[in-house]
């Protein structure tokens, strides 16, 4: 089994900047809402950010 280490950075790095966000969301609902969104962006943005690096 392999990893791929820049998806598994993207998603690292999307996921510490949900988390800084996150205390300042009060209800779970907009948790949930905003890690929707932000899984949402990540997942489309991620092939356009391989390709402008070369990976």
């Amino acid at each position: 089994m392999s990893f791929d280490v820049g998806s598994m950075a993207w998603y690292a790095a999307i996921c510490g900047a949900l988390a800084a966000l996150a205390p300042a969301l009060r209800t779970p609902i907009r948790r949930i809402l905003l890690g929707a969104a932000v899984g949402i962006i990540a997942a489309s943005g991620l092939p356009a950010t391989r390709a402008l690096f070369g990976f």
